[in-house]
């Protein structure tokens, strides 16, 4: 398969498109290699999401789209999973944690905390500044990914993503 490129990524020295960003699984998704192989778009976990945020991807399987509200981590999906894709046993370790873009308005000098007042952990504080400005500080410890903040930011300053776990060394 080739990938088109435009003249302005020749220009700009890019000769590949950058890879997309992926919308997270569910929190009750197994590994991803499994999580395809299992799951077949049947639509069950669409349905049975009470906050309506679980949609599906342009390969037909289920993502989290945080714009129209934030998981509860209620596990209603894995239970009407047909397959075993998603599972509440088998699950991968939930990772998301939510992350602030430069685009954010606070870091604009723009007086907004929409993001802090909806998260239910209070992960996303606002540190004052001596200039008068209250910058954002998200507390990663604290942040559940539930993404309760994505909607709710005008800016669209505020994705979930998952960090990388981190293998322990053992000694």
């Amino acid at each position: 398969m080739s990938v088109a490129l435009a003249r302005r990524d020749l220009i700009r020295g890019r000769f590949g498109r950058p890879a997309e960003v992926r919308a997270p699984r569910p929190p009750t998704a197994r590994e991803e290699m499994a999580f395809r192989a299992a799951c077949d778009g049947c639509l069950a976990c669409v349905g049975a999401c009470p906050e309506k945020i679980i949609r599906l991807d342009r390969d037909r399987r289920p993502v989290l789209q945080f714009v129209h509200g934030e998981c509860t981590f209620c596990g209603d999906c894995a239970d009407v999973c047909p397959t075993g894709a998603l599972t509440r046993t088998e699950a991968r370790p939930w990772t998301a944690k939510a992350t602030i873009a430069v685009k954010c308005l606070a870091l604009g000098g723009v007086h907004c905390r929409s993001c802090g007042d909806a998260c239910p952990t209070s992960a996303i504080r606002f540190a004052p500044r001596v200039d008068g400005r209250f910058l954002p500080a998200l507390a990663t410890g604290t942040c559940t990914g539930c993404g309760a903040c994505v909607g709710v930011c005008p800016a669209g300053a505020i994705e979930i993503r998952h960090e990388p776990t981190r293998e322990r060394a053992t000694t």
